[in-house]
């Protein structure tokens, strides 16, 4: 049994979705800009190794827990340059100690479908992040043959299976309701949840059909949003515009001060004048 979701990522399906998971991060947070990055949840993995944000921590419930720095592969330039990893940060996921309207960038791998409150957990995103933040939000798919397996089989403790899974349509409602807007999203992990690496190989195939032909299925989806404030327009007395729309239609006669009668025009040149009769 598979105490908790670190101990589930170690496993060969777990270290499947890990990858495409982490490929994603590396790819979106390097191209996020500003100074704050909060990962909230898996402190043993850093999600956010790519990002260029000065200041990059992780708040996660657990206690002595160390998160990975970045080791040498095929990383990027920005990640081998860095040295020190992210801070840690003890806390609940539902009472952040975080300012107001001050992080850049929060992300969330495999956090509301594990918690007892995931409105809250929200709320309290939308609370810490600044207008036009971006927002992470990492979680398994239930319209897919992940969602299946959960529905079919013995949830018990084991992870994943154990958490509610959330669909897209439902997380999109939430965010909506919170003034979010999602801007893009991928799906992976089309292969089915086998727990032997030999089977999961077998099926390396559906990765890219799954993209192709049945692109809502995937086991895992990755959505990002954006925090949208409504500005403020402030609204004038409109005294000088209706004094001048007054003068524009005020007859003649009140500009002038005195009645003023029309007077022939000249007699063109053409025409001969006649006569009048005595």
């Amino acid at each position: 049994m598979r105490a908790s979701l670190s101990d589930w990522f170690a496993t060969p399906l777990g270290a499947y979705v890990l990858a495409r998971e982490q490929g994603f991060c590396d790819e979106v947070v390097a191209d996020i800009f500003g100074f704050n990055a909060l990962q909230l949840g898996q402190p043993q993995i850093d999600f956010l190794r790519a990002s260029r944000m000065p200041l990059r921590f992780t708040v996660a419930a657990e206690a002595n827990v160390q998160a990975q720095a970045p080791g040498i592969g095929n990383e990027s330039v920005s990640t081998l340059a860095r040295a020190v990893p992210p801070a840690f940060v003890q806390a609940r996921g539902a009472e952040l100690p975080v300012a107001t309207q001050s992080m850049d960038l929060v992300l969330l791998p495999h956090v509301l479908e594990f918690a007892a409150d995931p409105h809250q957990i929200l709320r309290e995103v939308d609370r810490v992040m600044m207008p036009e933040g971006r927002l992470i939000v990492i979680g398994f798919n239930p319209w897919s043959l992940w969602g299946l397996r959960q529905a079919l089989g013995r949830r018990g403790e084991e992870h994943p299976w154990c958490g509610d899974f959330i669909s897209m349509v439902r997380l999109k409602d939430w965010l909506a309701l919170l003034g979010f807007d999602v801007s893009a999203g991928r799906l992976a992990c089309y292969a089915p949840p086998l727990a032997k690496e030999r089977w999961l190989n077998r099926f390396t195939f559906m990765e890219a059909a799954g993209d192709r032909w049945w692109g809502i299925a995937g086991g895992v989806y990755m959505m990002q949003a954006i925090k949208r404030v409504q500005g403020m327009r402030l609204i004038t007395p409109r005294w000088k515009e209706r004094r001048l729309a007054d003068k524009a239609v005020a007859p003649l006669s009140r500009r002038g001060g005195t009645q003023q009668t029309a007077q022939p025009g000249p007699t063109p040149n053409n025409v001969v004048a006649l006569p009048r009769k005595k």
